[in-house]
């Protein structure tokens, strides 16, 4: 997918976008906090294996809001207006 706003031909228009970026980023901000602590309390309990696959998918989920976050940088670019949680 590309990170523009929103790739040409898609369902959308600029008026109602096909993906809640806003929403997508509270979510994976939730799983980004839930997976830190997670793999703290795993290596805590002394499962460094199951800790370390924790930290391997928290990684995952920064690259994922930092796809978010260009992505709702480019649509701030080129619509000037405020969009709520779930636009």
């Amino acid at each position: 997918m590309p990170i523009g706003p929103q790739p040409r031909g898609a369902q959308g228009t600029a008026g109602h976008p096909y993906s809640a970026l806003n929403l997508r980023l509270a979510l994976a901000s939730f799983g980004l906090v839930f997976l830190v602590a997670l793999a703290a309390a795993l290596f805590a309990l002394g499962h460094v294996v199951l800790g370390a696959v924790a930290v391997a998918l928290a990684a995952v989920t920064v690259v994922d809001i930092v796809v978010i976050q260009l992505r709702r940088r480019q649509r701030k670019r080129l619509d000037r207006q405020r969009h709520g949680l779930f636009e």
